[in-house]
């Protein structure tokens, strides 16, 4: 594996919303990621950022599902134009880094992704690090909220105002997909993602093989013509370190964890767009998830403590 010959421009897309979730918050995690300077600290890596701003998108009318869906038309809305941000971005070369607002947005940045490496014949592979599965239908959701359901959406199995954003339904097959840090999963769903094959990672494979073992499992097979996306959830992190996420879940991924995942993917030179969501600075405490974040985000982006030779 090898670093990229020269850095990408990096472009901070704002998507503020909480329509996809059942709980309020999620719309203030963009700023208080630039509270937190994420900004500065990718500059001081050597980066050109540039910070596009919050897309707009309809507020959160704070009604209860229809037809097993919580605010189909405000994630639609949401999520096409997050589509269309995100195709802008890498339509100008640069690597788009979605600063969330609720895991529903990664239903358009992913499809947005998914259709340009099509049509510059490169092969996805999706990191998707979070505690839940997100592989809900409308059959089997017990809440309607979509921000349990945009990997199932992306494989094709959702409303079709959801599943037809890219030029290719599904968006991306199962096999792109490697999840990690997966702890909590409802009990419909746990069916499901064994009969569709997804690749999962649950803490306890982390807890037996170690970070390392498994991000090697998840990394394995990328070459030059991969395209790396990562889907951050926030709840990805136990909540001992990030209270101040969306849905938390005990046990997961201590910092020293989380560090060497961000890590070994920087190492791979691979990483060509990101996700970073469920930041909900109402359950925070003095911004202490968000500054967490940016530590984090760092180190996906190449910050280390010693320099590294490159592989």
């Amino acid at each position: 594996m090898r670093h990229q010959a020269a850095p990408p421009t990096l472009e901070l897309i704002g998507a503020p919303t909480d329509v996809g979730a059942g709980v309020r918050g999620t719309s203030m995690g963009p700023a208080a990621l630039r509270v937190a300077d994420l900004d500065t600290a990718l500059r001081l890596l050597g980066f050109h950022v540039v910070d596009s701003g919050d897309i707009l998108g309809p507020l959160n009318p704070r009604q209860p599902p229809i037809n097993g869906y919580r605010h189909l038309a405000e994630v639609h809305a949401w999520n096409t134009a997050l589509f269309d941000a995100v195709r802008g971005a890498l339509a100008r070369n640069a690597l788009p880094i979605v600063l969330g607002g609720d895991h529903s947005l990664a239903i358009g940045s992913i499809s947005a992704v998914a259709q340009d490496c099509r049509q510059r014949g490169k092969r996805l592979r999706v990191l998707w690090l979070d505690a839940h599965t997100d592989f809900n239908t409308s059959d089997m959701t017990p809440t309607g909220n979509i921000h349990g359901m945009p990997v199932a959406c992306l494989c094709g199995h959702g409303p079709m105002e959801l599943t037809s954003l890219s030029d290719r339904q599904p968006a991306i097959d199962p096999a792109d997909v490697r999840q990690l840090g997966i702890r909590s999963v409802d009990e419909g769903e746990k069916q499901f993602v064994q009969q569709m094959g997804l690749t999962v990672y649950d803490m306890r494979h982390i807890d037996e093989m170690g970070m390392r073992a498994t991000m090697q499992q998840a990394l394995d097979g990328l070459d030059d013509d991969t395209h790396l996306h990562v889907s951050f959830d926030l709840d990805f992190l136990d909540p001992d370190i990030a209270p101040g996420v969306g849905t938390p879940v005990l046990g997961g991924v201590t910092y020293r964890e989380a560090q060497l995942c961000m890590e070994m993917i920087a190492d791979t030179g691979r990483l060509g767009s990101v996700d970073v969501v469920e930041l909900n600075p109402a359950r925070d405490v003095q911004n202490r998830t968000a500054l967490l974040t940016v530590d984090l985000l760092s180190s996906l982006f190449g910050k280390s403590t010693l320099v590294r030779p490159t592989l």
